[in-house]
């Protein structure tokens, strides 16, 4: 017979299958112990800040190695990066933004602690984060400063802070978001180098005003142009960030799921360390391994491999002999 007990609040409950078992738990984007072994950023497992749901915390994976699964570790990725900020709330607790919006926007740049610009801000936030791991020296903190005019972030907001008409008072209030009446005063909030970010600034807007960007080619692709204002013309990515105040938010590194999981077949099944299926258990969606390898090629990278290989279980499950 196979199956699972349950915890709840008046007591286990013993679930029974007869044909299988199938771990889709959300993979392990809140587990710190694996987090720490996998992530290179993430020394202590406490560095990544994931938007996926506080309850994705591994179950499923260590369920399956209970049995004698594999996890799967050698990815491009073990998890789907993506720049997240920290939220701020009323009780105490810290919520994780994603910022998957508004860097594509015309008039905001992201720069490193050192104040420099790093990345085409308008790309993936999985090619975001890549490109912010690269530029930061081994072992320094990961983050970065998304920054920003009074027009943008009334126009677009910026992360948590809303657009208007919804005030900005309790993000300035709470620390979330910096503001400035000049760059330098800006760099200061942010403990950034005055001098370097009032550079970095001064160089892209004088290739902004003409709706360019030399440096990292911010509005070249489809896919930036896709997320831009087509109202901004020539360029619906780039334009300067030159009306005071400015703006600024913290970004650390985050993910939308995992992607290092347990070792599968086409079936879905899952396999021991021999590549044998263990007899009725399957997985699917992020407890099981990247079918991409750790790639992030698109977005919905996560969510089409889990519909699709939930249908393939359910299918083998349909057929399989039942359990004795």
């Amino acid at each position: 017979m196979v199956g699972a007990v349950v915890q709840k609040p008046g007591g286990d409950t013993e679930i029974r299958a007869n044909r299988g078992v199938v771990l889709a738990c959300g993979g392990f984007p809140h587990d710190p112990v694996r987090i720490a072994q996998l992530f290179a950023h993430a020394p202590t497992g406490r560095e990544h800040r994931s938007a996926a749901p506080a309850s994705n915390t591994g179950d499923g994976l260590r369920l399956g190695e209970a049995v004698g699964a594999v996890v799967e570790t050698d990815l491009r990725a073990g998890a789907a990066w993506a720049p997240v900020s920290l939220v701020p709330r009323r009780d105490g607790s810290v919520g994780h933004f994603p910022h998957l919006v508004e860097r594509a926007k015309p008039g905001l740049i992201a720069v490193t602690p050192a104040g420099a610009r790093f990345v085409d801000e308008a790309g993936s936030y999985y090619d975001f984060m890549a490109a912010l791991f690269a530029a930061l020296p081994a072992g320094a903190p990961v983050e970065a400063w998304l920054v920003c005019d009074h027009r943008f972030i009334r126009r677009y907001g910026l992360g948590h802070a809303m657009p208007a008409p919804l005030s900005l008072g309790p993000s300035l209030r709470s620390g979330y978001l910096k503001r400035g009446r000049t760059i330098a005063e800006l760099a200061r909030a942010c403990g950034l180098p005055e001098g370097a970010l009032a550079a970095t600034v001064e160089t892209y807007n004088r290739d902004a005003c003409e709706g360019r960007d030399p440096a990292f080619g911010r509005g070249d692709t489809p896919y930036d142009r896709a997320g831009g204002d087509p109202l901004q013309r020539p360029n619906p990515n780039v334009a300067p960030v030159e009306h005071a105040p400015y703006y600024a938010v913290k970004v650390v590194p985050g993910s939308l799921g995992t992607f290092a999981g347990l070792r599968t077949d086409a079936d879905a099944r899952v396999l021991d360390a021999r590549g044998m299926a263990i007899p009725g258990l399957y997985a699917c969606g992020a407890d099981m391994a990247s079918v991409m390898g750790g790639r992030y090629p698109s977005g919905g990278i996560t969510l089409g491999p889990a519909m699709t290989f939930g249908y393939i279980a359910a299918h083998h499950l349909a057929t399989a002999t039942p359990a004795a």
